[in-house]
């Protein structure tokens, strides 16, 4: 019964401050980890302390999934370089700096622990993102942020478990790049394999669910289909669920009927909301049996606070001379691709005049070549559709590169990016796998504390500040003409389906039909990379709209059908 009043009590506290937020300006996470800390150092308040496979577990893997369903995948692909960069490079060069610099500065932590300090005080939290589109910055920037936020904790989970291992064996052979390389990439592989596989059976599943709500079930199960065989087998059940998702982005909108999605949609928003806000309420109830775990240790409160704000200001650091050389590399490659671009044009246009110059062949050719003419005419098929593939990768690659123009990355969004590299959940969670007999373990689990929620109040709370400060480019809504063109298009697409005279039953199953058309149409040309990702969502969920108005009609009309009789 006690556990029950306090789920109830939480679940109010969630609804209470997602509702408050707005209205005092501060993020619900930094609201709640705020009461949670309140609360925690009441003296009628026991110590709590949360099992750290409950977050990595069970937690985790259904919040990236549903970040992942949620992620226009065209900005992921086009992203994708960047978000590597940032999810393994950066994670990688801050565990490895923070150890080094932890372990110069209090010798009595080995560098095996120091590293693993460094890896739990890698990942970054995905409250940053919410802050940031919140604030209106541009989709390139909320697209890298939660790319990064999606598979960073992989990297950091990887090199935590081998400092860990360095650090019980006493030995540093562990760390060696080589064998942490290896690690990752097997990690890795197994997956994406798993992720692909589990994506995409559960697309096809789901697609074969005639009713919403168990279809909302299914998706329940998704995440853990693909995380708890991963992690089994070695892999990174984080990222296999993450993969799941990106493919259930991809391809449900093509095979799952709108009702289905939509219905999973915001129960999905439901379970985020509740598993985001209770690991921050959890998070800041923590804080006191740790502290006092330090204080009975004979581990001074002190140090841990200087410890945490030198490795805070060195993940703001460490970030900063990251991202800077890698937008003048994205620039960089930019321009190559633009270079390339026109090559490629070049190269297409002469293939294109010599193929239009290939009409009625005469014998004395055909004979010269030793080919009959059916075999010609198959060669000159196989000609256009090769010109068709190239002409559709010119177009995406065309897309890309006006995408890539039109939201530079420049100094004032970098700064953004930097200022938006704040510490959470994960942090505390991979802290707490840190083994039993880790030395001096409560203290490290402090600074990991301290500089978990001393960067979410510290970058949380200035984060808007900055973005009006430095002010980067900004989002801006689907140009009203972009939005016309893509109007014309579906108009053209009914236009070329619409007969003369119908029967109503055939005009409503037309109808039906017609939207289906318009659908693949709209997501042929999000492959293309011809709209931007707003205005095609907004295109396919009046699409969606509609059809559901259309099913739900013929559903009354099915019930009216006995009373009529």
């Amino acid at each position: 019964m006690e556990m029950l009043i306090i789920a109830v009590t939480g679940l109010l506290v969630i609804a209470a401050g997602n509702q408050l937020a707005p209205r005092v300006g501060v993020a619900s996470p930094l609201l709640l980890l705020a009461l949670g800390a309140g609360v925690g150092f009441l003296p009628f308040v026991s110590a709590i302390e949360l099992a750290p496979e409950i977050i990595l577990e069970v937690v985790l893997p259904p919040l990236l999934f549903s970040t992942a369903v949620s992620m226009p995948v065209m900005d992921f692909r086009r992203e994708l370089r960047a978000v590597a960069a940032l999810a393994v490079g950066l994670v990688a060069a801050c565990a490895v700096g923070i150890g080094l610099v932890v372990h110069a500065l209090m010798p009595v932590i080995s560098l095996p622990w120091a590293i693993a300090l460094g890896a739990v005080l890698s990942p970054t939290d995905a409250v940053a993102v919410t802050i940031a589109r919140g604030s209106g910055v541009s989709s390139r920037i909320i697209t890298l942020l939660e790319g990064e936020g999606l598979f960073n904790d992989a990297t950091a989970l990887i090199l935590l478990s081998s400092a860990t291992a360095a650090g019980v064996a006493h030995s540093a052979d562990a760390l060696e790049p080589g064998a942490v390389v290896s690690g990752f990439l097997t990690s890795l592989a197994l997956a994406l394999a798993i992720g692909w596989v589990v994506g995409a059976a559960a697309v096809q599943i789901r697609a074969r669910i005639t009713n919403p709500t168990a279809d909302t079930v299914v998706s329940f199960t998704i995440p853990f289909l693909a995380s708890l065989p991963t992690d089994h087998l070695g892999g990174s059940g984080l990222v296999a669920a993450v993969v799941a998702g990106l493919i259930i982005s991809s391809r449900g909108p093509r095979l799952l009927p709108p009702a289905h999605r939509l219905t999973a949609q915001e129960n999905w928003r439901t379970i985020e909301l509740v598993l985001e806000g209770g690991v921050f309420l959890v998070m800041g109830l923590q804080a006191y049996g740790i502290v006092q775990d330090v204080i009975d240790d004979g581990f001074g409160l002190r140090a841990a606070v200087l410890l945490a704000a030198g490795a805070w200001a060195l993940t703001v650091l460490a970030r900063m001379a990251f991202v800077a050389p890698l937008l003048a590399w994205l620039r960089h490659v930019g321009r190559r691709r633009g270079r390339h671009l026109e090559e490629e044009r070049q190269r297409l246009a002469r293939f294109e005049t010599r193929l239009a110059r290939v009409g009625d062949v005469g014998d004395e050719l055909l004979a010269k070549h030793g080919l009959s003419e059916q075999q010609w005419r198959q060669a000159v098929v196989g000609w256009r559709q090769r010109l068709e593939r190239v002409q559709h990768r010119q177009r995406r690659r065309g897309a890309d590169l006006d995408y890539f123009t039109s939201e530079p990355l420049g100094l004032r969004e970098g700064a953004v990016i930097v200022w938006a590299g704040m510490r959470g959940a994960v942090t505390l969670a991979a802290a707490q796998t840190l083994p039993l007999s880790t030395p001096g373990r409560p203290f490290l689990l402090l600074v990991a504390l301290l500089v978990a929620s001393g960067s979410l109040i510290t970058q949380g709370l200035t984060l808007g500040g900055v973005i009006r400060l430095v002010r980067p480019r900004m989002a801006s809504p689907a140009v009203d003409d972009e939005r016309r063109r893509l109007a014309q298009q579906l108009g053209d697409v009914v236009a070329r389906r619409q007969p003369d005279a119908l029967t109503p039953a055939e005009a409503h199953a037309l109808a039906i039909e017609t939207i289906h058309v318009q659908r693949h149409a709209l997501l042929d040309a999000r492959d293309e990379g011809l709209f931007s990702s707003n205005s095609l969502e907004y295109a396919l969920e009046r699409l969606d709209a509609e059809e559901i108005l259309l099913t739900t009609a013929d559903l009354d009309a099915c019930w009216d059908e006995p009373e009529s009789a």
